[in-house]
Order: C-alpha cells, then sequence, then structure tokens
C-alpha cells in the first residue's frame, strides 16, 4: 500500500512554474483560461488571449488532455466492441474518462489558484510554444 501512496504522490508532483508569469497576465485571463479544460473550448482562450503567456500555458495542457481524450474514445470505443473481452475495454474506457476529468478539475483549479502548475502526465507534452 506504501508503495501505491508513494506512486500517487509522485503523480501529485509536477512542475510549479507559476513564478515565471506576470501577476498582472494571471489575473487579467484567468476567467476566460478556465475553458482551456473544457474539451474543445479551449480554442477560445487560444485564440481569444493569445498574447497571454499564463493562457497559453493552460491552453497547451488543455489540448493535450483534448488529444488524449479524443484517443482514449476512438481506441477503446473500438475495442469494446471485440466480442466476448469488449466488456473489458468499456471499463477501462470508463476509468480513462475519469482521470481525464480529475486531471480537468485540477486544472480548472490551478488556473482559478492563478497557478501554472503541470497537470500530471500530460502536462509533460508541450505542443504549443
Amino acid at each position: 500500500m506504501s508503495d501505491f501512496n508513494e506512486k500517487i504522490d509522485e503523480l501529485k508532483n509536477t512542475k510549479d512554474s507559476t513564478s515565471e508569469f506576470d501577476q498582472n497576465d494571471i489575473t487579467q485571463n484567468k476567467g476566460m483560461t478556465i475553458l482551456a479544460y473544457l474539451s474543445w473550448l479551449v480554442l477560445i482562450p487560444l485564440f481569444a488571449a493569445k498574447e497571454s503567456k499564463f493562457a497559453r500555458f493552460h491552453c497547451n495542457q488543455g489540448i493535450v488532455l483534448a488529444i488524449a481524450e479524443a484517443i482514449i474514445w476512438v481506441t477503446f470505443g473500438i475495442l469494446s466492441c471485440i466480442p466476448y473481452v469488449g466488456w473489458i475495454f468499456s471499463i477501462i474506457n470508463s476509468l480513462l474518462s475519469v482521470v481525464c476529468v480529475v486531471f480537468a478539475v485540477l486544472g480548472i483549479v490551478n488556473v482559478a489558484k492563478g497557478k501554472a502548475k503541470e497537470l500530471p502526465i500530460v502536462g509533460k507534452f508541450k505542443i504549443l510554444k
């Protein structure tokens, strides 16, 4: 059980780069940046706040999360059609969907707190510069 707790702690311990961002940028773009974690609504802050480093940071994470969700949905949607074992893939799909929702909530909480903290797993991927 202690190994499991260590893995959870390791997942929660992600890079916090809030100090690299302008506090005015964070304050001005907080509300819109929350949309970055609501699947494809990420496009709104991406284009409406394109000059904001804070918004771009969270848009990057939102895009990676949305792509991961789409890959999970398509892959496990197809695999769940396999006779006799498809139900296993349906369960995995459901569990991974819950993980994606948890990550989205974590991202929204970080935005609301004005933090630029990477999400576990998906936060390491950079699509936007």
